[in-house]
């Protein structure tokens, strides 16, 4: 019969198996580099929201003088549009047709404006002021959006007719999103809820776990849940449709305030913390928040971007920012 290992060789030989299953993915996992860029826009202009267009430029909100703006991330270069006396556009999305669609307050409206021709189309709200806030479009090209005085809306490009209706619970809808399998998602801040919209503009209102929590903004990721930025509560939450099941994470820092939120390519959550006036990525599988310092003072109000690029506008300060992010 074979001689046993004695007690000292079996636990040395299971130190070693041990080491060498923890030292070699440890030193395996990449590090991450993230890179601020940070761009002047005309004093005054005071950008609410921006996003890029995939092309080479970033469009922006100029909610304090009334224009569509546009910047050039390469040279630099700034195309400027007057939308219209009194105009206060504050959110921006890119439509299927590759143009910028803005929720203009000031005017009441939708607004389009063309990246080729600079012309500008207004789509007026028939109904009272909405206090317009953001838009997503849905896969079949429907633009929704969303208005604080609690209104909910949609316009048919092809059709070029606006409908607006009640909201749930009255006021409060701000950030809107589409998931992957075309359902609207919205978040209503002074409603404290997520909301969900079927094709015919049904809302279904679903509650977070935190009461008077403040839903901020809404985003999707790949699989569908619905990632939220939960302004009063200074957490963020994530709501799985699938299984009806919530989850909650508390941000960082004794005054966190997270406004935007985004989800990008990697199912990694950004959001900006207006608290700390710094933008911060959480990685849902390891449950770490990453914080990165941008210029102060900031006021971030939405997130967007391209793969390996997270972009927002600098409000206070009148400035466009990105942060590039990749494995080193």
């Amino acid at each position: 019969m074979p001689q046993l290992l004695s007690h000292r060789a079996l636990a040395i030989l299971l130190a070693l198996l041990v080491s060498a299953l923890i030292s070699g993915p440890v030193s395996a996992q990449p590090t991450e580099t993230f890179v601020v860029e940070e761009f002047a826009v005309p004093r005054g202009s005071n950008p609410h929201d921006a996003v890029p267009d995939g092309l080479g430029w970033v469009w922006y909100a100029a909610q304090g003088n009334g224009e569509a703006g546009a910047l050039n991330a390469a040279t630099g270069e700034i195309i400027r549009v007057p939308l219209g006396r009194g105009s206060a556009p504050h959110g921006v999305v890119m439509g299927p047709d590759g143009a910028p669609w803005f929720t203009d307050g000031g005017l009441n409206a939708i607004v389009r404006v063309d990246p080729w021709t600079l012309a500008v189309n207004v789509y007026p709200l028939s109904t009272r002021n909405a206090n317009l806030n953001t838009a997503t479009f849905d896969h079949d090209g429907i633009l929704w959006f969303t208005g604080q005085n609690g209104v909910l809306g949609r316009l048919d490009p092809g059709v070029g007719v606006v409908e607006t209706w009640n909201a749930p619970k009255g006021p409060g809808p701000y950030g809107i999103s589409t998931a992957p399998d075309g359902t609207v998602y919205y978040a209503s801040l002074a409603g404290s809820y997520l909301g969900r919209i079927n094709g015919l503009g049904v809302a279904t209102v679903l509650e977070p776990p935190t009461p008077g929590q403040g839903t901020r903004r809404v985003w999707s990721d790949s699989l569908g849940r619905q990632w939220i930025a939960e302004y009063n509560a200074r957490k963020i939450g994530r709501y799985d449709p699938a299984s009806g099941d919530w989850a909650e994470w508390t941000v960082p820092g004794a005054n966190a305030r997270p406004y935007a939120i985004y989800v990008d390519e990697l199912d990694k959550i950004w959001i900006s913390d207006t608290g700390a006036d710094t933008v911060v990525r959480f990685d849902p599988e390891t449950e770490a928040f990453t914080t990165i310092p941008i210029s102060r003072p900031s006021n971030v109000a939405q997130l967007g971007g391209l793969p390996g690029e997270v972009w927002g506008a600098q409000r206070a300060r009148d400035h466009i920012f990105v942060v590039r992010h990749k494995p080193q």
